[in-house]
């Protein structure tokens, strides 16, 4: 039995696949690899099966899909045969494919699901390994810094800080302003039951100086500054430039993870500093409208009853916060392999995962300091 064979040639933007062979089903393992394999930039593209000795709808499946493929792509499929006969059979199986992909059923029953949660928790540990071995990169990296100052990159950190930090001061003022007007006009209607309005600035002050001013604004950090870092780096990884600083002699977390970190680390404190003041002023301004509580009664009110550490807790989370994001994102990007869809789909993993892993310190934090009894 003579072996199916394919061979492809392309002249003046027409591209000329010709078969030979035995085309049948029992054969067509020899060449479906090829078929699945074939892509070509020219308009047409011409099939000449004239020497085909023998073809069946196993081999007129390959060729239709081929087609279809290809005519998806705005490729002009022709055909060259000594007879119609073949022609008509793809153009029968061509009709038959369906128009669609078809969706696996998963399988179902007790014992896939428990194989599923084991699969998920498998992958959940060696995630969690990877980013303890990432975390552990990025302190040698910090150390060597340290040790050898001439490392540093000043120029990277400077244009770190600006665009991680300074230019998300709007947001975050906005951000927090509406959520102080938030808090106290919600405070109000509660506490004007009970004729205790006035504790509506014990209220705003620490619910945003302890918990709402930092967590909001790591939230906006981590949407906003980690998705970036994900991206560009992600992007970079794609375009197979972290290859080559290796190829240089350039660490890629040296150069590209290290100053993103730390400008993280430094401007999530001024961040959450700036939405503090931001929410008090919005609370003070819907408290004086809304409840007639004037600007030096809230003033008075905030020095006398809201302790200094109620802004210490908050400013304390902060650079924990900035390197849960900033390592999370940076990890997520070298996770990333291959095409842009990787890139799109890690920088959303990145932020939900910043973002979960934010709320889980915060709420081991707020363990902590209650179990210390501040």
């Amino acid at each position: 039995m003579t072996p199916p064979t394919l061979t492809y040639d392309e002249r003046d933007g027409v591209a000329v696949v010709r078969l030979s062979g035995r085309l049948v089903t029992d054969r067509l393992e020899l060449v479906e690899r090829v078929f699945w394999g074939t892509t070509t930039k020219a308009e047409v593209l011409r099939f000449d099966l004239r020497d085909l000795e023998a073809m069946d709808t196993g081999g007129a499946w390959l060729i239709a899909d081929l087609q279809s493929r290809l005519e998806r792509d705005g490729v002009t499929v022709e055909f060259e045969d000594d007879g119609d006969s073949r022609r008509d059979l793809i153009a029968t199986v061509q009709a038959a494919l369906p128009s669609e992909e078809g969706v696996e059923d998963l399988p179902r029953g007790f014992v896939p699901w428990i194989a599923m949660i084991g699969t998920k928790t498998v992958c959940v540990g060696k995630s969690a390994l990877s980013l303890l071995s990432f975390l552990g990169e990025v302190l040698q990296s910090f150390v060597y810094a340290i040790v050898h100052p001439k490392r540093w990159r000043p120029a990277a950190l400077v244009s770190q800080m600006e665009e991680a930090g300074f230019n998300a001061i709007p947001i975050v003022v906005l951000m927090s302003f509406l959520i102080g007007v938030v808090l106290s006009f919600q405070g109000a209607s509660q506490l004007r039951q009970f004729g205790a309005e006035v504790f509506v600035v014990d209220l705003i002050a620490i619910s945003i100086l302890r918990e709402l001013g930092i967590l909001l604004t790591a939230i906006i950090v981590a949407g906003r500054s980690g998705s970036a870092f994900t991206a560009s780096i992600g992007s970079m990884k794609v375009r197979e430039e972290l290859d080559a600083m290796r190829t240089l002699g350039l660490d890629p977390i040296e150069v590209l993870v290290l100053p993103r970190v730390i400008a993280l680390i430094i401007m999530l404190p001024i961040l959450g500093f700036i939405a503090n003041v931001s929410g008090l002023i919005g609370g003070a301004l819907m408290s004086w409208i809304e409840l007639g509580v004037s600007p030096g009664m809230f003033m008075t009110r905030l020095q006398v009853n809201t302790d200094v550490w109620h802004l210490a807790i908050g400013m304390i989370k902060a650079p924990v916060f900035a390197a849960v994001i900033g390592i999370v994102s940076c990890w997520q990007a070298m996770q990333v392999r291959g095409s842009a869809d990787s890139v799109g789909r890690h920088t959303t993993i990145s932020v939900v995962q910043s973002i979960f892993l934010v709320i889980v310190a915060d709420a081991l934090f707020s363990i902590f300091f209650s179990e210390l009894g501040l």
